[in-house]
């Protein structure tokens, strides 16, 4: 590791918060507070001139708005100038081309968090083994599940430190994530192997040296039957509620109950996910993978009245199994992992790579004669082994013969300029 050059990372540790009924309350309260501030701060854009869009109106506005309605009052004032940052950040997004335009966020579909700007205002302390204290503004000191040490203490300096954190709450309830800063020497260049990657449903990982990443289902038999009741209750107790009318309490604690069980799933598939990445940034220095365009991947095959669709369930349940192995997650993971390690990570074209015999490099009809099993039909080879692997050996193929489309070597790429040639394959 190269110590010369140091360059300034930003982590992200999520745990879990022990709040009191009180507590929640209050981190629910100031949830809302922040999201009713997102909403007048969007009002406010709309109706304000373009000349006067200034930060500096902006933030005049936002403290009389916690001047004139109470329950604004509850949100922090650090975390109200966190929501007016954010908020003008989306602006910035979104006229560079990197996102759509900010918009009005509604109660039911938008994640309730609140941000904590100031490292400082949290005071961690460990407990013991399995618990820290961390304290909160207006919420006070709560437990938190310490999993992971933190740079607090002793441990914290200028290069490795707590900038500060977020409330978030999902279907199991809340959540803290700090931000870790810490000063990082430039990586060495990796001295490991090339390897390419064929993601795929059956098999979610195979590798072109005949390695492969398996996992089994995210639920349990027990849980399953459970998610598939939960699903029937909360079918039934929705036919029985008129069209406009509220969701009643039965049938919302329901649809908890049934988020809760998805989050569980969730969770373990990002645990398997960053468990394999992490293994395969390590081993290798340049991981090939296929450019693919999911969202193209798994549109509806409904189609119209006109002209309906064919083989449309079995089609939407490839969808569901494409969405539920995030292969795009696992890309952006390898990406900025591979980058932490000196590694590289290129994605290459995708079609024919699954109909490409990787032995005499032919592509004939019918090769593939199953999900695992790939024959050559060319009378000259006859070759036959795993697809998966057939697979990754020909985008590690594509990526040798110079046919790399976008080296992505961190988290976030940089879009090219019109007319400009892609960088070329190291």
């Amino acid at each position: 590791m190269s110590h010369n050059i140091l360059v300034k990372r930003q982590f992200g540790h999520r745990a879990r918060l022990a709040l009191s009924p009180a507590g929640i309350r209050a981190a629910d309260d100031q949830a809302h507070a922040a999201r009713a501030m997102w909403n007048l701060l969007h009002a406010w854009w709309q109706m304000m001139p373009k000349e006067k869009r200034t930060l500096a109106n902006a933030d005049a506005a936002i403290r009389q708005a916690r001047k004139d309605i109470d329950f604004l009052a509850v949100l922090p004032a650090q975390a109200a100038q966190a929501v007016l940052k954010t908020y003008f950040q989306a602006w910035k997004n979104c006229w560079d081309g990197r996102a759509d335009a900010p918009n009005f966020k509604g109660r039911f579909r938008t994640v309730m968090s609140v941000d904590i700007p100031q490292g400082r205002d949290l005071n961690i302390t460990r407990v013991h083994r399995r618990w820290g204290m961390v304290n909160l503004p207006k919420v006070g000191r709560v437990r938190f599940r310490w999993t992971k040490d933190l740079p607090v203490g002793k441990r914290a300096d200028a290069g490795n430190r707590i900038t500060g954190a977020r409330l978030i709450k999902d279907a199991l309830g809340w959540h803290i994530a700090f931000r870790v800063q810490t000063l990082q020497g430039n990586p060495e260049p990796h001295e490991g192997p090339d390897i390419g990657i064929d993601v795929g449903v059956t098999v979610p990982l195979a590798l072109s040296d005949g390695e492969t990443y398996e996992h089994g289902e995210w639920l349990t038999e027990k849980e399953k039957d459970r998610l598939l009741h939960l699903e029937r209750r909360a079918a039934q107790r929705k036919q029985h509620r008129k069209h406009g009318e509220r969701t009643s309490r039965r049938l919302q604690r329901t649809y908890d109950q049934i988020a809760e069980l998805r989050a569980k799933a969730k969770r373990r598939a990002l645990d398997w996910q960053h468990r394999t990445t992490t293994a395969i940034a390590r081993t290798y220095g340049t991981v090939v993978v296929e450019a693919l365009t999911i969202t193209n991947m798994v549109k509806s095959a409904r189609g119209t009245v006109e002209e309906p669709g064919k083989n449309v369930a079995q089609k939407s349940g490839l969808n569901r199994s494409i969405s539920g192995e995030a292969w795009g997650r696992t890309v952006t993971m390898l990406a900025y992992k591979t980058a932490q390690l000196g590694g590289t990570l290129v994605k290459v074209p995708a079609p024919g790579t699954s109909r490409r015999c990787s032995a005499c490099g032919f592509t004939t009809p019918g090769s593939r004669e199953s999900q695992a099993v790939f024959v050559c039909k060319n009378p000259d080879c006859g070759w036959s082994g795993n697809a998966d692997h057939n697979a990754a050996r020909n985008v590690l193929h594509l990526y040798r013969m110079g046919l790399a489309l976008v080296p992505a070597a961190g988290r976030a790429v940089v879009r090219r300029a019109k007319r400009v040639k892609p960088a070329a394959a190291r």
